[in-house]
């Protein structure tokens, strides 16, 4: 706190000539120590004159402080309810700088006891150097691949470069972190920050307080209307959380504008141990959740790919070997997919090994402590109670193919799960830390997670700009406008550069590609916030937490979240944004720029004023509820609901018979060409090995087509044939096989038809499986 002596004197020297204390006309005055001019110092034996300058009031005592009147004797003693305590680099009663803690001039018992309040302070802050290391040396890989990739270097090269940089920078924060202690034990401490100041009373304050509530219950009401559906038009829940957004930005506004800015949240010892533990537990449970995910065959087989060829497919190598064009929808700019495959090979792993056993745990553990440090951040209170649910509604809020939680753990290893699991809750850090501080090194943490961002999915050129949007506006009502623009330059110059150069590269996107599927805003809101009671819960967070989040930039930031996201849900704004962007297929995922999950915790921070004690109970009854309404109403995440099964031990997340024939057919003697099996067995066979070329991957695939074409209807229709559901012509059926090159069929026994159609055109069965999964493999004698 400020220095109250300090202070006082300031004031004693702007008083009056006649306020000043007089000499007394028996004293003469001393020439060479005129009044006012001497400096205070402390007093020895040897410097205290004698006589009558030791009465005291004359002008060569030394200013008395405030806890001693003037006129007290120096040698009173002070009772010990006056003598505050001496922090670090604090003044001390007597106007004198204490020596800072581990310094020469301090004790040496000093520096043993600070040494658990040291310790503590940098486990701490673990989380924060984990989190921050990882997204710097993801975002130096994605460098590296994109300068490789116009180079045409190999992964193993650009792997092996990184981990060379990586060494060094790491060399490098060592040192600097050296320097930086030593010049931090050197340095002269300052006083503590001032706390925040209270919000000014007066004549508006209750029309303030009106608007809050006002606020609440516009937001309540909007909650419930668009979480339960049916209730009225989507043109009610809109207006609602539009007005509820308009008030809890003014609100936001008026906090910044009356307060001082309260400093930065450290975290404890045993808060970050707690999502440490927590971390670690979510990371061994991704070992045993296996979610069976039909992009996988897109994601983990380039991987695949790249693991085992070396190189990275530029063109398409799903149907064909690295020939037909590309999809439009996915550019080769995502890095992720690039890495597993590099990890892998320079592990001597298979890729589906490296990924789902060594880099899933690992992600698992940055997303947990990403969600970790925004709940920490932005929870004004009981932050580790907010984290606790925000875990628990992404383990039991799964079920939708849509919902957070099954972009979580099921699927962080895909990109786009972990963009909106960990790089959108960091952003929001970064923000709130760089509009708070003005520091580059944020602004540089801010531009390096749009690099991550690149490199893990093309959904962030889509995404980002929103999120940075919604916070540049929210700047912009409090005047920052210089810190919303240099935040949006570092945020969405690389995403934004990567997408454009693309597009030139690559052309536009196919315009079936990227409307496969739309959403409206009562849709979107449906497939992410959910509905029932849940998607009360989620209106709630949207439109309540920018009234509970930690005041100033947090409550600006989630306010502007709120209202972006209340002029997205109007409706006709989706549609308009589909046609101006063309990508109407991923709009629907416009929500993840709110950190829901990390909102929906906030909510039990609830404070009642002057009431701590039952503020406390209360938050600990809306946490319950809460958990209480995730079980009730949410399917867990390891229910049969999710898709998802729970494996004895570690296993592939493919279903397990269909991986077993699939090894059982790659094991087989065949012929160079296409493999044409049942539709569920040619999806795992990329996974498997990019060697084994089958002749449709994945249906969904092939939109981005010409649908006219025999290379898509030849797909097709052998497809149809493998399965079973539509048997072709015999003369079709063979025009087909031999336009593909198909050298090898295999079709499940109960196939009887199918089986038939290949005795009459001349193949001989030359493989079986037996039960369960039956099959007969046959080929041309």
């Amino acid at each position: 706190m400020p220095n109250v002596a300090d202070d006082a004197l300031a004031v004693e020297d702007q008083r009056a000539p006649e306020d000043l204390p007089r000499v007394p006309d028996d004293q003469p005055e001393t020439p060479q120590d005129p009044p006012g001019t001497r400096e205070p110092q402390p007093e020895t034996p040897d410097d205290r004159p004698a006589g009558p300058r030791d009465e005291p009031g004359t002008p060569q005592d030394e200013p008395a402080t405030p806890q001693d009147p003037p006129g007290t004797p120096r040698d009173e003693p002070a009772t010990p309810g006056d003598e505050p305590v001496a922090r670090d680099g604090a003044a001390d009663p007597t106007g004198e700088r204490s020596a800072p803690q581990g310094s020469p001039d301090a004790p040496t018992a000093s520096g043993w006891r600070s040494f658990p309040r040291r310790f503590g302070a940098a486990f701490g802050a673990l989380p924060r150097r984990i989190t921050d290391a990882a997204v710097l040396a993801f975002a130096l890989f994605t460098v590296i691949y994109h300068a490789g990739f116009l180079a045409e270097l190999r992964p193993s090269v650009m792997f092996v470069s990184w981990l060379w940089c990586c060494s060094a920078l790491a060399v490098l924060a060592v040192v600097l972190g050296v320097v930086r202690a030593v010049r931090r034990r050197r340095a002269v401490p300052t006083p503590p920050a001032a706390p925040a100041g209270p919000a000014p009373a007066g004549r508006g304050r209750w029309w303030w307080l009106a608007v809050g509530v006002a606020t609440t219950g516009l937001g309540v009401a909007a909650a419930v209307t668009a979480g339960m559906g049916g209730l009225a038009s989507w043109w009610v829940p809109t207006g609602l959380g539009l007005a509820a957004s308009v008030g809890a930005a003014l609100l936001a506004r008026r906090a910044w504008l009356a307060r001082t800015g309260p400093p930065e949240p450290a975290a404890t010892g045993w808060q970050a141990l707690f999502a440490l533990l927590v971390s670690a537990g979510v990371a061994v449970s991704s070992l045993y959740m296996a979610r069976n995910s039909k992009d996988d065959v897109f994601y983990l087989g380039k991987s695949v790919w790249v693991a085992e060829r070396d190189i990275v497919p530029v063109r398409d190598f799903l149907f064909t070997e690295n020939v037909a064009a590309p999809l439009s929808t996915q550019p080769p700019t995502a890095s992720i997919e690039v890495f597993a495959g590099a990890l892998a090979r320079f592990l001597g792993l298979h890729a589906a090994d490296a990924t789902w056993f060594v880099l899933l745990p690992a992600l698992a553990v940055l997303a947990v402590l990403a969600l970790w440090r925004l709940v920490h951040r932005w929870a004004p209170r009981r932050p580790v109670l907010a984290f606790v649910v925000a875990i628990t509604y992404l383990y039991l809020v799964v079920g939708s193919d849509a919902a957070l939680g099954t972009f979580h753990l099921p699927r962080l290893y895909e990109g786009k799960g972990m963009f909106v699991s960990a790089v959108v809750p960091l952003m929001w850090v970064y923000l709130t830390d760089w509009f708070e501080s003005r520091s580059r090194w944020k602004l540089f943490l801010i531009a390096a997670l749009s690099v991550v961002a690149t490199g893990l999915s093309t959904t962030s050129a889509i995404i980002l700009p929103l999120l940075v949007g919604s916070a540049g506006l929210a700047m912009l009502l409090v005047g920052r406008w210089g810190a919303a623009l240099a935040a949006g330059v570092a945020a969405l110059a690389y995403p934004v550069g990567g997408v454009l150069v693309s597009r030139l590269v690559l052309g536009p996107v196919a315009s079936a590609g990227g409307e496969t599927q739309f959403f409206d805003a009562e849709g979107t809101y449906r497939r992410t916030l959910l509905v029932g009671v849940l998607g009360v819960i989620g209106g709630l967070a949207l439109w309540l937490a920018p009234l509970l989040v930690r005041a100033r930039t947090p409550r600006l930031l989630a306010a502007g979240a709120a209202l972006t996201m209340s002029v997205l849900f109007v409706p006709g704004v989706l549609e308009a944004l589909a046609d101006a962007s063309g990508v109407a297929a991923v709009l629907w995922r416009v929500p993840w720029i709110l950190a829901l999950p990390g909102l929906i915790g906030i909510l039990c921070t609830v404070r009642l004023p002057r009431l701590p004690w039952v503020s406390r109970l209360v938050g600990l009854i809306v946490a319950s509820s809460l958990i209480f309404c995730f079980a009730t109403f949410g399917v867990p995440m390891w229910s049969r609901d999710s898709f998802t099964e729970v494996a004895p031990r570690p296993l592939w997340k493919l279903p397990q018979q269909r991986l077993e024939i699939v090894r059982w057919i790659e094991g087989l003697p065949r012929e160079p060409g296409l493999l044409l099996a049942p539709s569920t067995l040619m999806r795992v066979a990329p996974v498997v090995s990019s060697r084994l070329r089958v002749v449709m991957p994945r249906d969904g695939y092939l939109v981005e087509y010409d649908q006219n074409s025999d290379f898509v209807r030849d797909r097709l229709r052998l497809a149809a044939f493998a399965d079973g559901t539509a048997i072709a012509p015999d003369a079709e059926v063979k025009a087909s096989i031999e336009r593909l090159d198909v050298t090898t069929i295999c079709v499940y026994w109960v196939n009887l038809e199918a089986k038939a159609t290949l005795k009459r055109l001349g193949y001989e069965m030359y493989a079986r499986r037996f039960a369960p999964g039956s099959v007969r493999c046959f080929r041309q004698p």
